[in-house]
Order: structure tokens, then sequence, then C-alpha cells
């Protein structure tokens, strides 16, 4: 299988989904972009979309050419109570940003946005509204192709962004920052899955918080919340590009490692391609990730549900599948490793003798 050559017919979000296609998302914006600089830890806002758009841009480019179906808007924390007077600006700025890239290719644009910092200690509903309506009324005027809801650790303020998200007539995703056991507030993920339904989202699932098998595990929960209450929703899923099977309810935020320690944890591109396998058989259709999931994770997803697609991303000419490329090798011993079997059964040393294999969270 040949990688794509050209722009294909674009083809919206629900029209895809409704087809039984298979979207990719992007991956990671807010940890990357710290780790090159452009990025401030512990505030966690997209100024870098205003201050250094080159950077977002190069980022937005790799990921579309990793085989990215959607750019996601950099509007993370995007509101005014966290940017004061730059929100608008830096809202606006974002989705060029996105669009300038996706119109070189078949992706679409996703206008997002995220949990408030009111929430969980004033928890004004006619307030946290009139946020999120600021921030949509910048994608209404801009004209991105869906929303997406994202990051939410308590379903009550998911549903309140729903609901406002859906004023703007376009489809509606929604995924919460929760594992299995669910929200802040100890409601299901399968409860969750069916307040968000019942709300209007087109697409419902996670991102953020935890790593492949949990988000994975928390989707099952949702799927069967969904079935059990004769319910239907597209399902989405976006998680960490680290592994984190030690965190608690919190993800991977109360680790000790978070933010600057995480790299001993990051998955494989194999790792990746069994993530992506594995939510297509449980009948999730828009697989992407969230913190920590790099280009070429991306790029695993799009290689290893290629079949179903009918086409590999741009970036898999100069990527061998499942390490055909190392046959050119000197060396016998990295011949040897140029196959599948190799790659799905290695179990990666962390390099690190006197390090732990898991942490204790700190909460």
């Amino acid at each position: 299988m040949e990688p794509v050559g050209g722009p294909r017919a674009k083809k919206g979000i629900l029209e895809r989904l409704d087809n039984g296609e298979v979207v990719v998302g992007d991956g990671s914006f807010l940890l990357t972009l710290e780790k090159r600089g452009f990025v401030k830890a512990g505030l966690w806002t997209p100024e870098a979309v205003v201050e250094h758009p080159s950077a977002v841009r190069q980022l937005h480019t790799e990921f579309l050419r990793a085989g990215a179906d959607v750019l996601q808007t950099f509007t993370f924390s995007a509101t005014e109570d966290n940017m004061e007077s730059k929100w608008e600006d830096v809202n606006a700025a974002a989705c060029d940003l996105a669009r300038e890239v996706a119109d070189g290719g078949n992706a679409l644009v996703a206008g997002g946005l995220c949990q408030t910092s009111l929430y969980k200690y004033h928890k004004d509903k006619t307030r946290i509204k009139a946020l999120f309506r600021r921030q949509l009324e910048v994608f209404a005027r801009k004209n991105v192709d869906f929303l997406i809801a994202e990051y939410f650790e308590h379903v009550e303020e998911a549903v309140w962004a729903v609901d406002v998200l859906r004023e703007a007539g376009k489809p509606v995703a929604v995924t919460m920052c929760i594992g299995p056991e669910g929200d802040m507030h100890d409601v299901t993920p399968g409860e969750c899955a069916v307040k968000l339904a019942q709300a209007g989202a087109d697409i419902i699932g996670v991102n953020c918080r935890f790593g492949p098998q949990t988000s994975l595990q928390t989707m099952k929960l949702m799927k069967e919340g969904l079935g059990d209450s004769g319910l239907q929703a597209h399902l989405m899923v976006q998680c960490l590009g680290f592994h984190t099977p030690d965190c608690g309810k919190g993800g991977f935020v109360d680790l000790p490692e978070y933010p600057f320690g995480l790299e001993p944890r990051v998955a494989t591109r194999w790792d990746i391609q069994k993530y992506a396998r594995e939510a297509y058989n449980l009948g999730v259709r828009y697989i992407g990730g969230c913190c920590g999931f790099e280009p070429y994770h991306i790029r695993a997803i799009a290689e290893e549900l290629a079949p179903e697609r009918g086409f590999l991303p741009p970036a898999s000419d100069k990527h061998g599948s499942w390490g055909s490329g190392l046959n050119m090798h000197t060396k016998p011993w990295i011949r040897a490793r140029a196959r599948r079997e190799y790659w799905e059964n290695l179990l990666p040393a962390s390099g690190r003798p006197f390090c732990p294999s898991l942490s204790k969270p700190d909460a």
C-alpha cells in the first residue's frame, strides 16, 4: 500500500463516522510545545498561537503528515477567565492556523474548549456557560468544521458545554478526562456517557489523564452504559502517550513524575498500533491522542488502520512497516529485527536500574 499522494474529497465528521470510516485525531500540543520552549508549564495556556505561530503551524503540519484527519485548534484553557484580554485574539489565531494547515490536506478543523477553573469553586452555571459561549462565538465566526468539549473531570460541567456548543448547529464531540472509576463526583463512565448522549452530543469518549489501556477500559464502560440505556453515539478516544497503570482516580497529574519526568513512560509506536487495533475492535472510530502523543504515534494509528482506511499517510513514505527498513542494515542481528513478531513481543528496558517500574500517586 502506497502513501496517499494528495488531498481527497473532504467530508464532514459525521458523514465519515456514519459511513463507518476511521477518523484519526491529532496529538499532544501542551506538553510537546512546552518541551520545545513555546508553552509555560503551570499556566498551560496557548499564547504560542500569537507569540510563536510558526511553532504551532509546524506541529499541526507534522500531525497532518502523520495521518491526522482532524486538527484541533490550540485553544486549551483559552477562556477569558484564564487569559483576560488576550483570549479572543488567541482563539482567532488558533482557528486560522489550524485552517491554514488543514486546507493543505483532507483534514477537518475542530474548535476545542475545556473545563473551566471556576467549576470546582463556584459552579456558577450561568457564568461558566457565558465563558463557553464567548469561545463558541469565535469558532462560529471562523467557521470551524465541528466542535469538541474536552478534558472535563465533572460530567455536569461537560453537559453545560454540550448545551452551549449545540447552539452553533455544528456536530459536537465531548470527551472526559476520567478513568474507570468515573468522574470526580463518582458518576460512573456509563452514566457519564448516558448524560452526554441525552444532552445531544454526537461523539462521546475520553481524552488525556490516562494511558492507552486504562482509557480503553473506560471506553468499554461508556459503550456498555450507552447500550444498556438504548442510546447511540459515535465513540472517541484520545489517550496519553504515556503508560500510567499506577495512577489513581486523578490520572497522571497525581504521579510524582508529572510533568517533567514522564519520558521513561512514553509509549512505543508498537504500543500505539496495539492501542489503535484494540480501540477499533471495541467499536471506537475516532482515535487519536493527547499529552505525550507525538506525530509518530499518530502515524502508528494511521498505519495500523491503513487496511480499513485504504491508504497510508504521507509520513509512511519514510517508515518501513514493522521495521522492514532494517533489512538494509549491515549488521545481521539488526536485520533480524525487520519483522513484526520481533517488535510485537519486545519488552523494552528503561535503562534505569535503580528506578522503580511503578510510582505511588501523591494524591
